[in-house]
């Protein structure tokens, strides 16, 4: 059975190392809070808004991001598989692609790893992506190609 997170205060405070399981943290909002080195594991954060967050080192799986707002984050060496958007079939997944992804603004995805990950309209703007990989392709190798189109 999932856990049901509603109106939790994370303002200032170092919760880093903790695990995260089958948790349903949806329209969360964290401020101001160390989660370095933290497990996020079937996890629903639709509708999330994070800033100012250490997420340095943690690893993200099967984690639901439609809507979320990631503004103001370190994110180095963050590792993110299967998370992102839902996928289909599961609850919040929409099939007529009217949901939101991931948004990154302002963060620090220096080193992070993103493997079999949904990015479809993923939006990453003024953020440090030196040495970000997606499914085991550098990000500068990415733009390279793309710029080759």
């Amino acid at each position: 059975m999932a856990l049901k997170v509603q109106n939790l205060d994370l303002t200032k405070t170092d919760i880093s190392r903790s695990k995260w399981e089958e948790v349903n943290a949806q329209e969360l909002d964290i401020n101001n809070v160390s989660l370095a080195k933290t497990r996020f594991t079937n996890v629903n954060m639709a509708d999330l808004e994070i800033n100012d967050v250490n997420l340095s080192g943690t690893k993200i799986q099967h984690t639901n991001f439609t809507h979320a707002l990631f503004d103001h984050i370190h994110l180095f060496g963050t590792e993110f598989h299967h998370a992102v958007l839902p996928m289909e079939g599961e609850p919040n997944y929409d099939p007529d692609g009217g949901y939101k992804p991931i948004s990154f603004h302002n963060c620090d995805l220096t080193k992070a790893q993103i493997k079999n990950c949904n990015l479809t309209n993923m939006e990453i703007t003024d953020c440090d992506i030196t040495g970000l990989t997606i499914n085991g392709i550098s990000i500068e190798e990415l733009i390279s190609k793309v710029e080759k189109s």
